[in-house]
């Protein structure tokens, strides 16, 4: 989803030539006359979607600095790109200490002002994820921090924010990988409890001979190697909020003693001679049909209908796929900053082909997809050919491999000791012809001159590319390469568009 920029501008000329450029650079503009109407463009109904501003610094009536004063109050986080033709030390320090972030000398160069927009914009967005990551930790997290606006997860949302005020124990449903835990987060930040601990166990990962070690602690000397006392997750999450994942995968005689924890408000540590007392909220997660599993007799019954009090189910990424273009901008400003890259966006095609995947292993399966992508990009913005897995799963996208070349015999060459064994690559020295000999590259011109180094390699990069069927990984993995720098040599060499 393009950034909407917000340009205040009194003079028509000088808005239009704005609004052409910010469109030009991928954003969508929205410009008003002067600081009056900019202002209740903030206050508006769309107002909250502005992510900058464009503003004049000289203007009748309610000039610039007047302007950043009272959007302090309105929408203070706004980064703020002033222009002026007036290009002092002086007036730009005063409109810094007013709040702008940067400012543009006119008349505006195109590309000083798009770096400028996308600087900005990335820094916000980072600001922005900072904050999420800030309000994870600190146990603080909201629904509206979350990327989650399509209807099908309206009545999670509802749900979650009507179980956040009690204590009852919740049991969210749902395929791997759809954001169990962030839901989990949410309900505990929206709670009483926002701020406490969250303690999240994965019980599909404890190791079978620990599990109560793991949950409910042990005394030092309870058993060989307890060297120390040591807490449980139940007693860590004294106070707040226990989140345990998968709870589905714990063995039968843990589920008695889970039960009994949950019931009596108390645990009993391994080699421990009394019980301690523990003031929880429970959330309990599972990808499985437990229903089905109490049944087979896999789960017990009690137990199930202790956790599922209050049940949540969150619908799969292919029934809420208006939430991708969303979280694919968030895992592109997310990553591409822990990683160091200057990807910006996603072209619209690649996105239209993400949103057209049905992703199995759902937001998870997104979020590495993102990544390994973003470690494939040359560019600023991600495109179809840095997806190249889901383009050949999707109808209609596909990453052009290129054709197998066309070998011309090989030449014959002058007699002569100095050229005997420096005519092609593979050649068998044996009384056989090697299957590498059979399909071989010439190292040598008709005139009997050695090619160009970078001929003999896009001959070689064809000849990968038709052994292995287009399979890129294992082209790259033959030639002794890494992924990224195939694509790399592909483009370098015009192999991209199935040159033969």
């Amino acid at each position: 989803m393009a950034s909407r920029i917000l340009i205040v501008e009194d003079d028509p000329a000088q808005r239009r030539i704005l609004e052409e450029l910010v469109r030009r650079f991928g954003f969508e503009s929205f410009a008003v006359d002067g600081g009056l109407k900019g202002l209740e463009a903030l206050n508006g109904p769309s107002g909250g979607g502005i992510e900058l501003v464009i503003l004049d610094l000289i203007m009748p009536g309610m000039d610039g600095i007047e302007f950043l004063e009272k959007m302090q109050a309105v929408r203070g986080d706004l980064p703020v790109i002033i222009q002026t033709a007036q290009g002092s030390i002086e007036t730009v320090i005063k409109a810094m200490r007013a709040g702008a972030d940067d400012f543009v000398v006119k008349p505006i160069s195109p590309e000083r002002l798009k770096i400028s927009i996308q600087n900005l914009l990335k820094v916000n967005a980072l600001t922005e994820e900072v904050k999420r990551l800030n309000k994870k930790v600190g146990g603080s997290l909201r629904f509206d921090d979350l990327i989650a606006s399509s209807p099908a997860m309206t009545n999670v949302l509802r749900l979650g924010r009507r179980g956040a005020q009690s204590t009852i124990p919740i049991l969210i449903e749902g395929e791997s990988g759809v954001g169990k835990e962030m839901i989990a987060r949410a309900i505990q930040g929206e709670s009483d409890r926002a701020g406490r601990p969250f303690v999240a166990v994965n019980c599909g990962a404890l190791p079978e001979n620990l599990v109560e070690s793991i949950l409910f602690g042990h005394e030092k000397g309870a058993f060989t190697g307890a060297t120390n006392k040591h807490l449980g997750k139940f007693q860590e999450a004294d106070g707040g909020t226990l989140f345990l994942d998968e709870v589905a995968e714990l063995p039968l005689d843990m589920q008695v003693k889970l039960l009994r924890a949950i019931q009596e408000g108390e645990v009993d540590p391994v080699g421990s001679r009394k019980s301690v007392k523990v003031n929880i909220r429970l959330i309990s997660a599972s990808n499985r049909n437990m229903i089905e599993m109490v049944k087979a007799g896999q789960f017990r019954e009690d137990l199930y209908y202790r956790l599922n009090v209050y049940p949540m189910m969150v619908p799969p990424l292919r029934d809420r796929k208006d939430d991708i273009p969303a979280l694919v901008d968030h895992f592109i400003t997310r990553l591409s900053a822990e990683e160091g890259r200057k990807v910006r966006g996603i072209a619209p095609k690649a996105l239209t082909m993400l949103q057209a995947y049905a992703w199995p292993g759902n937001v998870r399966q997104l979020e590495n997809t993102v990544f390994r992508a973003i470690v494939l990009c040359d560019s600023d913005v991600l495109d179809v050919q840095d997806f190249p897995q889901i383009a050949s799963l999707v109808e209609g996208y596909d990453v052009i491999v290129p054709a197998a070349p066309q070998l011309a015999p090989k030449p014959v060459l002058p007699a002569g000791p100095a050229m005997t064994g420096g005519y092609a690559v593979g050649r068998s020295t044996g009384s056989q012809v090697s299957d590498g000999m059979a399909l071989g590259i010439p190292a040598v011109t008709d005139g009997g001159h050695i090619r160009k180094l970078e001929e003999v390699e896009a001959d070689m990069i064809r000849l990968a590319l038709n052994r292995y069927r287009g399979q890129m990984s294992e082209v790259a993995r033959k030639l002794g390469i890494g992924r990224s720098t195939l694509y790399r040599k592909m483009r370098d060499l015009g192999l991209e568009e199935g040159t033969g």
